[in-house]
C-alpha cells in the first residue's frame, strides 16, 4: 500500500466521521435547557425577581421532603398556586399542575411517577393573606 492509498483511506474515514456526527446532531432531541419563549421571560424578569425576593423577605421558603412514595411540600401558610416540575435531562417529562395546600400547609405528590435523577421545581403561589411568591428549587430523587 503506497502513501496515496493511505491518504485516501484517511480522508474517507474522516469524512465518514463528520457525516455520522451530523446525522446524530440532526436526529437528537432539542435542547431541554433552551426556552422557546425566552424573550417574553426576559421582559417579565423584573416581576419574577420581585416575587423571588418576597420569599426571602417573608422567610416563606417551602420545604420539600421525600418519604417512601410521596413528595411533601410544606409551606409557611396555606397556599394556592401552580407547580412546574422540570426534568433537565428530558423536556418531555416536564409537568405543570395546580395545587392547594391542606390544613397542615402541605401539598402531597406521588413520587413514584418521577424518574430518578435531578428535577427542578418552580412554584408560584399566593398565601392566604394575598401575597404572591415564586420559588425555584432543585430536587434529587434517589
Amino acid at each position: 500500500m503506497n502513501w496515496g492509498t493511505k491518504l485516501i483511506i484517511g480522508m474517507l474515514s474522516f469524512m465518514t466521521f463528520i457525516v455520522v456526527l451530523a446525522v446524530l446532531m440532526i436526529r437528537s432531541e432539542t435542547d431541554a435547557l433552551v426556552d422557546q419563549d425566552y424573550y417574553e421571560k426576559g421582559l417579565n424578569y423584573d416581576h419574577e425577581f420581585t416575587l423571588k425576593e418576597q420569599v426571602i423577605k417573608d422567610n416563606a421558603l417551602p420545604v420539600i421532603r421525600l418519604s417512601d412514595e410521596s413528595l411533601i411540600i410544606t409551606f409557611k401558610t396555606e397556599a394556592t398556586g401552580t407547580l412546574k416540575i422540570m426534568r433537565t435531562a428530558k423536556k418531555s417529562m416536564d409537568r405543570m399542575m395546580n395545587f392547594k395546600s391542606d390544613s397542615n400547609k402541605n401539598v402531597i405528590l406521588s413520587s413514584k411517577d418521577l424518574a430518578k435523577g435531578n428535577w427542578k421545581f418552580i412554584m408560584q403561589w399566593k398565601a392566604n393573606n394575598g401575597i404572591a411568591y415564586l420559588n425555584e428549587q432543585e430536587v434529587s430523587i434517589p
